[in-house]
């Protein structure tokens, strides 16, 4: 009985400290909010992007989101343009944009046509975390189909893997 005992007095133990453990789960590290530069040279000088700015602003002139081999995950380098024309989208509500995605040569055509709207779903999913408006956005995948580089190397898959920002209405 004495053992018996000491059995239940254990698993009791053991069931207190499982149910008293505290439970983490890992958030996701939050995205640092970088000042976004506002317009220059223009009349109206509120902080508001204009359409003009698509052209002279720096982080709204880059429009082009490389990505990792077979990977569909945004680069950290590239936060500070997604949230520069999520701004964008958020001061110009009648602005449009379409996100094309594309791959490079390697796999088959309907898996990079795949990752290709992996590409730009992970870009939409990025410029709404931001503030824009899914409402704004459009994704296509041309997969494979519309290279920016032809030769069969690692520089030129590089440029090939990308989402491509199109502003459809300014």
């Amino acid at each position: 009985m004495n053992s018996t005992f000491r059995i239940i007095i254990a698993l009791a133990l053991v069931a207190s400290l499982a149910a008293c453990a505290k439970r983490t789960r890992e958030e996701p590290a939050p995205v640092r909010e970088a000042p976004v530069p506002t317009q220059t040279g223009s009349a109206a000088d509120d902080g508001r992007f204009g359409p003009e700015d698509l052209d002279t602003v720096a982080c709204l002139r880059q429009r082009t989101i490389l990505f990792d081999f077979d990977r569909s995950e945004v680069r950290p380098e590239f936060a500070e343009a997604l949230r520069c024309h999520a701004k964008y989208l958020q001061d110009r509500p009648s602005a449009m944009i379409t996100l094309e995605g594309h791959a490079d040569e390697r796999g088959s055509r309907e898996y990079n046509l795949g990752l290709g709207e992996r590409r730009g779903n992970a870009v939409s999913s990025a410029l709404q975390a931001n503030g824009g408006s899914a409402g704004q956005l459009t994704v296509v995948s041309y997969g494979e189909e519309r290279p920016t580089c032809t030769e069969s190397s690692e520089s030129c898959w590089q440029r090939n893997r990308r989402v491509e920002i199109v502003y459809t209405a300014r």
